[in-house]
């Protein structure tokens, strides 16, 4: 059965490392969100706000391709933030609709590695990457909610950097 991979956890938590070992080894479409709103919006995002409101336009294309790819029996991996109980709706309309499996991958990865690989990021700029100071990871890490049983996911959890 086709099988949607995505992802939860801080900035700096490893969910893109994780995502691009996950695509090859299931031979999975991989989509990353990051790279996908800086070639389209790139230059329009400014602040948090504007990245909340272009990543909402770009989850409006993206998920109906999604949910076409898995009925086609594609594996898919999307790099792409689950963060919140209201952001999972968004993955859980794809699977439901496309009739697949899934696996929420939860980077559980204390805040200290997280903010050590931001730096280490900010410096290498891989592509997609954007800078992110500490006040920024903070302020972003407030909306943070860890996924819960009663959620119904089937979770994965990797323990990072511990």
């Amino acid at each position: 059965m086709p099988t949607l991979h995505f992802f939860c956890g801080k900035a700096g938590a490893g969910k893109t490392t994780v995502a691009a070992k996950l695509s090859k080894d299931h031979s999975a479409v991989l989509l990353s969100e990051d790279i996908w709103m800086l070639r389209l919006y790139g230059d329009q995002m400014k602040t948090f706000d504007d990245y909340i409101h272009y990543s909402q336009k770009l989850k409006g294309v993206i998920g109906p391709h999604v949910a076409q790819l898995l009925r086609a029996g594609c594996n898919v991996v999307m790099d792409f933030q689950a963060n919140t109980r209201t952001g999972r709706s968004f993955f859980r309309s794809i699977f439901e609709q496309a009739d697949a499996s899934h696996v929420l991958h939860y980077l559980a990865t204390p805040d200290q590695v997280c903010l050590e690989r931001v730096a280490k990021r900010n410096v290498e700029r891989p592509d997609g990457s954007h800078h992110l100071t500490e006040e920024d990871f903070v302020r972003i890490s407030s909306y943070f909610q860890a996924p819960e049983e009663a959620e119904g996911f089937n979770v994965l959890v990797h323990e990072s950097g511990v």
